[in-house]
């Protein structure tokens, strides 16, 4: 009996527990050996670029952190260092207003820019994210009028009078276009431009005592603020200009065609700080005598046509990117033209344009620095103009000008991010 049970083989009735993978094959260990050590060419440039970010950093992090704030001027900077290593941020706690705000706001008014920031959130949170509620946009078609109101300042009927036009306009419009679209759009248009020039009597009657916020000419907008309203303007008017161009580009009627491709290929073959300099100078030689065009209106025209002509190629892109079956599919339906490009054609052409037109966004805001070459003191232009030429802070550079990076890339990346999340929520297509 003893015999026959020594020769059964044993079998385990339950399931070994699992043991961890080795230390080499999971975890940081294996991201390493795979990423930066898989071979010795790999090996080799993950040690150069291990030394030359320990250069950067061993020069870089006692500046930073040796740093000094709280002096008057770069004299009192180096009085204070004496020969050691550091910064001269006293001229960001100094000079910090003026970076921000320009010259434009005595201090007890930084709170109307401020305020119109953190409302642009609002405004724009509806029309990025769709899963808020609707009647947010009601907000979002009034925040420009509000926006106005709080940084350009003067009587509040001004907004008032053009938000009126614009109710007026729409109104006319929507009685008319049952009979006829361009009865329709030209009645609006007409009925707008009525109630504004009613608006303007009204406005000119009225005296500075009797406004509630004091008026900042636009001559005095400067500062990163100055570089957030053009950009934000600007890329808020291209994009529907942009489609609007692309759209006429591919247009079966001649006359609007090449309308529309010669105001392309005319505005991309131009450089952007030659329509700056037609909207600063050339421009008032074609007004009449006595005509005061604001200046901000006049280059956010320019800046605006510029990217509307780059991003209307850009969806013209997506748009020859779809199958000709998306058409086919949209005249199989019984829709019109409108309909189709509505309901079909451009929410797919706009999902494959995405990655061009926030390229467009981005190098648009960066372009709009350019200001500066015009006397516009945008962040640039405040930083080269009123405060290096101080003699407090004359010699101060890397400050100032890493202070404009770090504005910049924050707002770039914030753009790229969005984006990238964007991609991911329109990404319906099976893979």
């Amino acid at each position: 009996m003893s015999d026959t049970h020594a020769n059964v083989a044993f079998v385990r009735t339950e399931q070994l527990p699992p043991k961890a993978p080795p230390v080499t094959a999971a975890g940081p260990v294996k991201w390493v050996r795979e990423n930066l050590f898989s071979n010795v060419p790999y090996a080799i440039l993950t040690l150069v670029a291990i030394y030359c970010i320990y250069a950067i950093l061993a020069g870089f992090l006692p500046w930073l952190f040796g740093g000094v704030w709280n002096t008057n001027n770069i004299r009192e900077c180096r009085e204070v260092l004496e020969g050691a290593t550091g910064g001269c941020f006293s001229v960001l706690s100094e000079r910090w207003n003026q970076l921000i705000f320009g010259i434009a706001y005595d201090r007890e008014a930084y709170w109307r820019p401020t305020l119109a920031f953190v409302l642009l959130f609002v405004a724009a949170a509806p029309v990025l994210f769709n899963k808020l509620p609707k009647q947010m946009l009601i907000f979002t078609g009034l925040y420009p009028f509000v926006a106005f109101y709080l940084i350009w300042g003067g009587t509040i009927f001004a907004p008032i009078m053009a938000l009126i036009g614009f109710v007026v306009g729409y109104l006319v419009y929507s009685r008319l276009v049952a009979s006829s679209f361009a009865a329709g759009f030209f009645g609006g248009v007409a009925a707008a431009a009525v109630t504004w020039w009613i608006g303007g009597f009204i406005v000119g009657a009225i005296t500075p005592e009797q406004t509630f916020l004091e008026a900042v000419p636009s001559r005095d907008m400067g500062g990163f603020m100055l570089n957030m309203i053009l950009g934000v303007v600007c890329v808020s008017l291209s994009l529907p200009i942009g489609i609007a161009l692309a759209l006429g580009r591919q247009s079966d009627m001649p006359i609007i065609k090449w309308i529309c491709v010669v105001f392309i290929e005319f505005v991309r073959g131009v450089p952007l700080i030659t329509l700056l300099f037609v909207a600063n100078v050339v421009l008032a030689y074609f007004l009449p005598p006595g005509t005061n065009f604001d200046l901000i209106l006049r280059v956010i025209i320019m800046i605006t046509m510029f990217s509307a002509a780059y991003i209307a190629e850009v969806i013209r892109g997506g748009l020859a990117a779809l199958p000709r079956g998306q058409y086919e599919a949209a005249d199989s339906l019984g829709l019109d033209y409108a309909q189709a490009m509505r309901l079909i054609i451009l929410p797919q052409a706009l999902k494959i344009s995405i990655p061009g037109i926030v390229n467009v966004a981005v190098g648009l805001f960066k372009d709009t620095t350019l200001v500066s070459v015009i006397s516009m003191f945008d962040l640039v232009g405040m930083i080269r103009g009123p405060i290096l030429s101080s003699t407090d802070w004359n010699g101060v550079y890397w400050e100032l000008w890493g202070f404009a990076i770090l504005l910049f890339f924050v707002v770039c990346y914030g753009i790229s991010q969005y984006s990238q999340w964007l991609e991911r929520q329109l990404a319906t297509d099976h893979r």
